[in-house]
């Protein structure tokens, strides 16, 4: 199991208002610290934590923080409605686009995702396969 993810931010600032625009809409709480941004889901008492975490913190080197080639972290939204909402959300936020909302014929028949960038550069997908969605034009279901 994932326990958290990170990615590293030249501006805590412009990070914080990008992954503010879609990470609480997808459950997750913010603790704010001089390290930077955590993001978590709520764990009510005698629940065990919900992973992973995501964090976005300056490096630890000191030197700019690059996105990986290759690289991506996706978050599953309730719905395909909600994925063109916080795709729009986040792109209002300094995101930049990098695939509209939509399916992918590469993909199963539910997979409905958008591909953004946060401001440093980080892919981020934003993916629902809800099973009450329309399902792909073409698909045989």
């Amino acid at each position: 199991m994932i326990a958290y993810v990170t990615v590293g931010a030249d501006d805590i600032a412009r990070a914080k208002q990008f992954y503010c625009a879609l990470l609480p809409a997808l459950g997750y709480g913010l603790e704010e610290g001089p390290e930077g941004l955590s993001f978590a889901l709520p764990v009510a008492a005698g629940q065990t934590e919900i992973l992973p975490d995501f964090y976005v913190k300056p490096t630890f080197n000191g030197q700019p923080a690059t996105a990986g080639n290759g690289a991506m972290t996706a978050f599953e939204a309730h719905n395909q409605a909600q994925v063109r909402r916080l795709h729009a959300a986040a792109l209002a936020a300094g995101g930049t686009d990098e695939g509209q909302p939509g399916f992918r014929p590469d993909y199963g028949p539910r997979f409905f995702v958008g591909y953004l960038r946060d401001p440093q550069g980080n892919k981020i997908a934003l993916y629902s396969s809800h099973p009450d969605d329309p399902l792909r034009d073409d698909s045989p279901e």
